[in-house]
């Protein structure tokens, strides 16, 4: 995946234009589709470092384009909604989305944005020591970005799993949501609470029943920890 790619997505020409500025003058490369389909079909041939993707698109929507993108591909995906409402972000995350921006946005934000995202799902290769947790079953990797359950490797989205990692790196402590956002999305993310519960659920549906040593669990009114038991 080539890092100076960058796929906008939106029907709106002139917002694309401007994009395309911004992210051309910073050394992007940037391709540009203007309805669902032609992005999920430009987003296989371009292969870019991250997406930015409109929700309300002719031909398929943003909701649409995700899901078929993710059938394929792990790129960064930022939504761009004139809506904002709380359930359409929820949406979106569920669907594999890292990120979200409401609009009308100022093109600062958007850079600042995507290069939040790129620092966040960049894998860096590295010579020093590896940085991963093992339990039973489970392996959190973040040198390689790499989650294994009994031993096989399983597609996660960059966020999630640095949200496990840091987790099952501190076994047993709570935190709170606004902890997990600022400690593990970062100062930059602007966010909110439900971000983590849709992370968490997509985490839970990948390591239900893996192992009866830990658990991801939810601390009622407070937040989550990764229980481990003797």
């Amino acid at each position: 995946m080539t890092l100076e790619k960058i796929l906008v997505v939106d029907d709106d020409t002139n917002i694309c234009e401007l994009l395309r500025l911004y992210l051309e003058k910073e050394g992007y490369t940037v391709e540009i589709a203007n309805d669902g389909e032609s992005a999920v079909d430009t987003c296989r041939e371009f292969d870019p470092a991250l997406m930015l993707l409109d929700i309300m698109l002719p031909k398929l929507d943003g909701w649409g384009v995700c899901r078929e993108v993710r059938k394929f591909s792990e790129v960064p995906i930022i939504m761009l909604t004139a809506k904002g409402e709380v359930f359409d972000k929820v949406v979106g995350l569920e669907l594999g989305a890292d990120d979200y921006i409401v609009k009308p946005f100022e093109p600062k934000e958007v850079l600042a944005r995507i290069k939040a995202v790129m620092r966040r799902t960049t894998k860096v290769p590295t010579t020093g020591d590896v940085r991963e947790v093992r339990f039973e079953n489970l392996s959190v990797n973040l040198t390689n970005y790499e989650l294994l359950v009994h031993g096989k490797r399983v597609d996660t989205p960059p966020k999630e799993l640095e949200l496990i990692f840091h987790l099952a790196s501190n076994p047993n402590r709570v935190y709170t949501r606004d902890q997990l956002l600022d400690e593990v999305w970062g100062f930059d993310y602007y966010g909110d609470s439900r971000t983590v519960d849709v992370h968490v659920k997509r985490l839970r549906e990948k390591l239900e029943g893996v192992s009866d040593k830990w658990e991801l669990k939810t601390v009622w009114s407070v937040g989550y920890k990764f229980e481990t038991r003797s």
